[in-house]
């Protein structure tokens, strides 16, 4: 289901992507956003299970969200730069954003997040 689901701050009702892939297994964890030359806005990508990120060969910053099972931020990393690794032992996954859209959405630990089908991704395309 890449970019079928969206992700809502269900804590302040703001949208932080529109369109999220999931990187669950080994081949969608090494390529994430390799390659490209930024974040598409409006996108994210979530990696579960995962404690620890790294920018290795990225091009470009992006902003963090470490969570629990219950999607509850634990801990945010904004601006994580190429070549940094950001880490939180306790999370039980992490969403990976284009830089900005944490101070956009005034997300912060003890949020909330919630992931939904997108309203109708036919028409979006």
């Amino acid at each position: 289901m890449t970019g079928q689901m969206s992700v809502i701050n269900e804590t302040s009702g703001a949208v932080l992507a529109s369109s999220l892939d999931s990187a669950h297994d080994s081949r969608s964890r090494r390529r994430g956003w390799l390659g490209r030359k930024s974040a598409p806005q409006g996108e994210a990508i979530w990696i579960l299970p995962c404690e620890a990120i790294h920018c290795f060969f990225m091009r470009f910053p992006i902003d963090v969200l470490f969570l629990d099972r219950e999607l509850r931020v634990i801990a945010v990393r904004r601006s994580v730069k190429p070549w940094r690794i950001a880490v939180c032992l306790k999370a039980d996954s992490v969403m990976e954003f284009p830089e900005g859209v944490i101070d956009a959405t005034s997300t912060a630990a003890g949020d909330k997040i919630v992931v939904r089908p997108r309203e109708n991704p036919m028409l979006e395309a």
